[in-house]
């Protein structure tokens, strides 16, 4: 519920603190902004041509019978309209532009943002900023400030021609205008909460329709459907009441704004109507002002509206900017370094984490991979395992202690370099939209299809792609959906390997791939992994035993190591998580190194898958 209210605060009607920082945005674009002033003018000069060429036509032609002088008024009518709505048009395109440029400056801004920000921030929050949000900025370009710049020339234009004409007449159309400002402020202070209220049921609409949607499976499989159609029935209720309230403040403002404007053209009639009997104004200028006070009540119809565009991108706008004033926490060191050649020796000093300050992850940890090492990293859920990749790839910054690749602080080397030199397989393979081989080449060097085909051979999807209707070329839909856990596992790993990497990342990466698929890519892993460092995040301890080392990590810190045999005898953490995996299973726990055995006298274990 914070989360609604937050998206649907409204702040004040004008904040020139957030006017100011807009404006930013129409400095590169002053000659278009001045361009669109000037069409601005010109448009409201135009609204004001269409009822004196009326006049002109009656007092001139049509009164004194002159026929063949009403064509020319007619097509110089019609070119006035069509010049207004090519005015119009422009104006309208060129400020758009502005939006373009925020947009950009958004998205570039939360990819430069760290990790550790999406973790806080729900994905529906910021598609939210790069989209409703501008749109609501580029209405208040659009339609919003600009509409009331061209209503108030517009306004200027009609209030001096009236008077020009027939000041009397003019005061007599006027004097509906105080009663109309009176209706106008009561709508705006009704209207307001309706509004809020609007758009905070569409963001319990539309946060509960992405939940289900995207959750769909598991509201088959557990027979949820009567219950969330009765949630969804509640939330769309409230969504149908609010409407109806806004609605029928809509419903009584605009008919009484007309009713107004039908007082004061009924006064003309009888005011203006009197003049024209007694010949002190002629009949061409009584229809010019009643044209004229149609354009005239319709801007000041329209300014309650205009106040809650500018209300709503005034909230907007203190949206977007508390977003892009949020500071990237891993920042690009000033004088990178950039060494020709990664080796891949890390190390790890005395380094501490915490995501929360009470809860430390990693405490005080003291690791060295030598160049070519296979290391494996185990131990319960929440030990530190995954952390420790996170802090190596700098997606959080350590906060103790100090990482090093190559002897060289990882807060020292080029950003981009550090993480192009580290593949990471994770447990969930995300695919992208686009082709199965764009998604295998996702790095920064475009690929050649031959480099391509040779990572997808490496772990044997080469055949499961040929297998496609289009191969390489077969799109690929959201999140990879058409495809099996295991080929986009696959996938996975070709993406990982496609670029060469000198230091390799597993990260639970064989756990959702069945027996056989593993089967398939163990032989290419224990290829790909020689001269290579290596980190190997696993539960399955069956998948690691061929390591140099095993580190094991229990409450964020380093309690054991050594390499699996080594593990079992000391009969410690490591022998404990194994025996969990095969404690259904009846016979003494033996371990292999190289062809000697090492059996635990305990009838209640098991054997190495192995032995």
């Amino acid at each position: 519920m914070n989360s609604y209210h937050e998206e649907e605060i409204l702040g004040k009607a004008y904040d020139s603190r957030l006017a100011r920082r807009l404006m930013k945005y129409l400095r590169p674009y002053r000659p278009v902004v001045a361009i669109s002033i000037l069409l601005l003018i010109i448009l409201s000069g135009l609204r004001l041509v269409g009822p004196y060429l009326t006049l002109v036509a009656i007092d001139r032609h049509i009164m004194t019978g002159d026929s063949a002088g009403l064509t020319p008024i007619a097509l110089l009518f019609l070119l006035v309209l069509l010049f207004q709505f090519g005015v119009g048009f422009v104006q309208t395109y060129l400020m758009n532009w502005i939006m373009y440029d925020l947009r950009m400056e958004i998205f570039t801004h939360i990819q430069r943002l760290h990790i550790g920000f999406f973790d806080r921030n729900p994905v529906g929050r910021l598609i939210t900023r790069i989209t409703n949000d501008v749109d609501v900025l580029n209405e208040l370009f659009t339609a919003g400030v600009v509409s009331i710049f061209g209503d108030i020339f517009t306004l200027a234009g009609i209030v001096l021609v009236m008077l020009w004409l027939d000041w009397r007449l003019a005061l007599v159309c006027f004097s509906v205008v105080p009663l109309l400002f009176l209706v106008t402020m009561i709508f705006k202070i009704k209207v307001r909460g309706s509004y809020r209220w609007v758009r905070r049921s569409v963001a319990k609409i539309n946060a509960f329709l992405q939940e289900n949607i995207t959750g769909m499976s598991v509201v088959q499989i557990f027979v949820q459907e009567k219950r969330k159609l009765h949630q969804f029935d509640e939330r769309n209720s409230e969504y149908l009441k609010a409407n109806l309230l806004s609605i029928s403040y809509y419903a009584v403002f605009y008919p009484v704004v007309n009713m107004l404007g039908v007082v004061a053209i009924a006064l003309i009639l009888w005011y203006g109507g009197n003049q024209v009997l007694g010949e002190t104004l002629t009949l061409g200028a009584l229809v010019a002002f009643i044209q004229y006070s149609e354009r005239f009540y319709k801007p000041i119809s329209d300014l309650s509206e205009k106040v809650n565009i500018l209300q709503s991108a005034m909230a907007s706008s203190e949206r977007i900017f508390t977003l892009l004033d949020t500071q990237p926490k891993i920042v690009p060191p000033s004088q990178p370094l950039r060494p020709a050649k990664i080796e891949g020796r890390i190390e790890f000093k005395k380094v501490s984490f915490a995501y929360n300050k009470d809860t430390p992850v990693l405490k005080n940890i003291d690791l060295r991979v030598t160049p070519g090492e296979k290391v494996a990293i185990v131990g319960a859920t929440g030990a530190g395992k995954s952390t420790l990749i996170n802090l190596l790839c700098r997606f959080y910054e350590v906060q103790e202690g100090e990482i090093r690749l190559d002897g060289v602080p990882i807060q020292d080397l080029d950003l981009g370099l550090l993480r192009q030199s580290i593949s990471v397989v994770l447990q969930d393979t995300f695919l992208f939209r686009g082709t199965i081989g764009e998604n295998i080449s996702l790095w920064g060097r475009p690929l050649r299809q031959q480099e391509v085909e040779r990572a997808a051979r490496q772990v044997h999807a080469h055949e499961f792609i040929q297998a496609l209707a289009g191969g390489y070329t077969t799109p690929v839909a959201e999140r990879g959906a058409g495809l099996s856990v295991g080929q986009k596992q696959l996938l996975a790993f070709a993406r990982a390997l496609a670029h060469d990497p000198q230091l390799l990342v597993l990260d639970e990466a064989t756990s959702s791939v069945d027996t056989e698929t593993e089967l398939l890519i163990q032989d290419a892993l224990d290829q790909l992994m020689k001269d290579r460092t290596c980190l190997i995040i696993a539960h399955r301890l069956s998948t690691i035993q061929n390591c140099d080392r095993i580190i094991v990590l229990h409450k964020g810190e380093i309690r054991e190591e050594g390499s699996h045999f080594d593990l079992l005898k000391k009969r410690g953490i490591y022998y404990k998580l194994y025996q969990l995996q095969y404690k259904n299973q009846v016979g003494p726990l033996t371990a292999v190194s190289g062809n000697s055995k090492f059996q635990i006298p305990n009838s209640k274990q098991i054997p190495n898958p192995k032995s």
